[in-house]
């Protein structure tokens, strides 16, 4: 059996030309974020003590409407949950390279956003705490690739126009060139998958807002249907 294998559904959209496929292995798993809890980040060393997570290299929007939905919150964010909120308003949080590539801004060493170690209103992503304070979800205020990760959707479409997609877990070449000099992805760690719920219910909002709730909704059915039913374990617990 090879080490990677993973257990896949699909079925047809109810509604549209679109046949869905799930990564059941990794959204019936016990992954969960462990960042300030064992992360190790995303260098090409382990830095646990740095707590910068996959946020390292900045948030990669995925248009110009991502990034103007996140703007619309930072005007919420104050100095005392955002560490660089000085530097924020002085140069601004995002840049845009040559190729049209809009990215957010990095402040020693990883994103503008990313509050360090020794800050008073904590460590993580300011957006993220500020929204948990405000009783709203992280999800609205975060860029998409932020919020989704390590979910990812993959959208295929044929000669005919009709669309396959693929929820699955994020792995190291969907960071690009990049992602092979990574010391550790959270994905291939037993370290990451020490929930004691599955990630299609931690990640219910995320998935929901990714698929809609119609699909989301014939996927848990399905997944209720099969009982206690064992699915395939995840590659990264089978490497115990």
């Amino acid at each position: 059996m090879p080490d990677d294998i993973h257990e896949l559904v699909s079925f047809e959209d109810p509604d549209l030309d679109r046949t869905w496929v799930f990564d059941i292995t990794f959204l019936t798993s016990s992954w969960r974020c462990v960042f300030g809890d064992g992360c190790q980040g995303v260098l090409t060393e382990a830095a646990p003590e740095l707590h910068q997570g996959c946020c390292s290299y900045g948030a990669h929007f995925v248009d110009e409407a991502d990034e103007a939905n996140m703007l619309s919150y930072v005007d919420r964010l104050t100095p005392e949950v955002w560490q660089f909120h000085r530097q924020g308003h002085q140069r601004g949080t995002t840049k845009t390279s040559k190729a049209g590539d809009i990215t957010t801004r990095l402040v020693d060493g990883a994103c503008i956003f990313l509050n360090r170690p020794g800050f008073e209103g904590g460590i993580g992503c300011a957006l993220h705490t500020a929204a948990l304070a405000a009783g709203e979800r992280p999800l609205d205020w975060k860029p998409t690739v932020c919020w989704q990760l390590p979910l990812r959707l993959d959208d295929q479409t044929e000669d005919d126009g009709h669309v396959t997609s693929t929820l699955r877990e994020w792995k190291r070449r969907d960071w690009g060139d990049g992602g092979g000099e990574f010391h550790w992805w959270c994905t291939e760690d037993p370290d990451a998958f020490v929930d004691h719920q599955p990630v299609y219910e931690t990640m219910r909002d995320e998935i929901v807002e990714t698929v809609g709730q119609t699909v989301y909704d014939i996927f848990v059915e399905h997944v209720s249907a099969r009982g206690t039913e064992q699915y395939l374990p995840h590659p990264a617990l089978r490497k115990r």
